[in-house]
């Protein structure tokens, strides 16, 4: 884009790390669309969590900047759809209300054959499935599920249940982990939020632009020491006696934590080798295995005798689930 401020000037969380929350409208695919955002800001490059097909709509995370690092944290957010069904007959009243309810567990699904992913039957919970309106055979669902959960199948599922068979028609994004569609922007409001900037009146896209801790915040958080942050920046686990202080918050072991400076600089995140109660206690050997550095190892000066590093962590996203251009 030619003329008016640089981006840096635009907002200083360009060059810092943002993200935004887009309402995307059907038609597009999720790459246009965050190729357009890309484009409307000036950056370079801009990534979004959690594909929509073209003919879904709804909440569509978008990273900026340092922020594209995030995207494997978004990825494990559960995801809330408002999904509509036509069902191929009509089941008693009851036996409708039984069958929603068995579905609401674990489940087994196998991508579709479109799918970009390996066809692999696998585990997908459904944490909340809801009926909220019916209307003949058609049936308003409102959904929140594991991430990667194929909501299509599942409406397929549930006529299939039924007895009856059934498909989806439409589907909407109303949420992604902490964030729901009511804190979304359209593109048309995102492109004079970036006029207004430019004509020196930033504060409708500060308000569009979310500052990364929204989304570490969400998980326990361990304050280190100097010298465990130097360690864990240049590629290192987490050892025993490396923390300050609690955890933010309890946790069980296997859980996925974020560990940050004194003065809350993300590092890095990790899984947990120890619930939050013993972890204070443990005394030797390694308490997170951390999988992907954040901070700038050159910022963090090396402060331990004998490190036992490890080669750093390599991006682990499945192919579809994220796009960065």
């Amino acid at each position: 884009m030619s003329g008016g401020p640089v981006p840096s000037a635009l907002s200083p969380r360009l060059a810092t790390g943002a993200f935004l929350l887009v309402d995307k409208p059907r038609g597009p695919s999720s790459h246009q669309v965050t190729a357009w955002v890309r484009d409307l800001l000036g950056i370079e490059r801009a990534g979004h969590a959690g594909t929509l097909d073209p003919n879904v709509s709804g909440l569509l995370w978008i990273g900026v900047g340092p922020a594209l690092k995030l995207i494997p944290l978004v990825l494990e957010f559960p995801k809330r759809y408002a999904g509509a069904m036509v069902l191929h007959g009509a089941p008693p009243p009851k036996e409708l209300a039984r069958v929603l309810a068995e579905f609401e567990a674990p489940i087994y699904q196998t991508p579709p054959v479109r799918s970009a992913v390996k066809r692999e039957r696998r585990v997908r919970t459904i944490y909340h499935l809801r009926l909220l309106e019916t209307d003949g055979p058609r049936l308003l669902l409102d959904v929140t599920a594991d991430s990667g959960t194929y909501i299509r199948s599942l409406a397929v599922d549930i006529g299939e249940a039924l007895g009856i068979g059934g498909n989806l028609v439409e589907l909407r994004r109303i949420g992604t982990g902490p964030f729901d569609e009511r804190r979304s922007i359209t593109l048309t409001t995102l492109a004079d939020a970036v006029q207004a900037a430019r004509a020196g009146a930033p504060g409708a896209l500060e308000a569009a632009l979310h500052p990364m801790e929204e989304v570490w915040e969400e998980f326990p958080r361990l304050v280190l020491k100097d010298s465990a942050a130097s360690a864990v920046a240049h590629g290192s686990n987490l050892a025993a006696g490396g923390i300050l202080g609690a955890p933010s918050r309890a946790f069980s072991k296997d859980a996925r934590v974020v560990l940050v400076t004194r003065s809350g600089e993300l590092v890095a995140t990790g899984t947990a080798l120890f619930d939050s109660r013993e972890f204070t206690s443990v005394r030797h050997g390694w308490v997170v295995d951390s999988d992907r550095v954040f901070a700038d190892a050159a910022k963090f000066p090396v402060l331990w005798q004998t490190p036992r590093s490890r080669p750093r962590p390599t991006d682990t996203r499945g192919p579809g689930a994220a796009d960065v251009i």
